[in-house]
């Protein structure tokens, strides 16, 4: 089983760009590579990491021809400076399981299998898919093709009825 820990998250405010996909239609490195360019124009960020965000319907993990909408954002502190081309998006808090990831993204989908088919069933929590899922890529500790990449999974949860 892999280990993971119930937190409650405080609301966020991002910055960033979002595009529709599906897992058979990936374009993440699309999404990321029209943001990246961007982040250095954002003054009032919160760190540095960088935040993946998705937004699933309730049925994602039942065909891979599901559209999803994917965000690549960063954390800033107001909306007062949104450079061009960029949107704001509000998450609000609640609980999430975060796991900690270290991998690279070839590995990821295994990862990410065992947290949906295990881990969140075997548990007392239940998806709550009315609120993002998303992973914290720590600045200097995540590259997506290194296999010791490091990053934070946040699922949201509720607890079974």
């Amino acid at each position: 089983m892999i280990e993971f820990k119930i937190i409650e998250i405080n609301p966020k405010k991002l910055i960033g760009k979002s595009l529709s996909m599906s897992f058979l239609n990936n374009t993440t490195g699309e999404l990321w590579g029209s943001f990246a360019p961007h982040i250095k124009e954002i003054k009032n960020r919160v760190g540095d990491d960088k935040i993946s965000l998705q937004f699933y319907s309730d049925d994602f993990m039942t065909n891979p021809a599901i559209s999803f909408i994917k965000w690549a954002t960063v954390e800033v502190s107001d909306f007062e400076n949104i450079p061009n081309d960029l949107d704001t998006l509000e998450i609000e808090g609640g609980l999430y399981a975060v796991f900690h990831y270290k991998g690279n993204v070839p590995g990821a989908p295994a990862f990410f299998g065992k947290i949906y088919s295990e881990c969140i069933p075997d548990s007392e929590y239940q998806l709550d898919n009315s609120r993002p899922h998303f992973e914290m890529l720590p600045s200097g500790k995540y590259d997506p093709m290194d296999k010791n990449s490091e990053e934070e999974i946040f699922i949201p949860v509720r607890l079974k009825k």
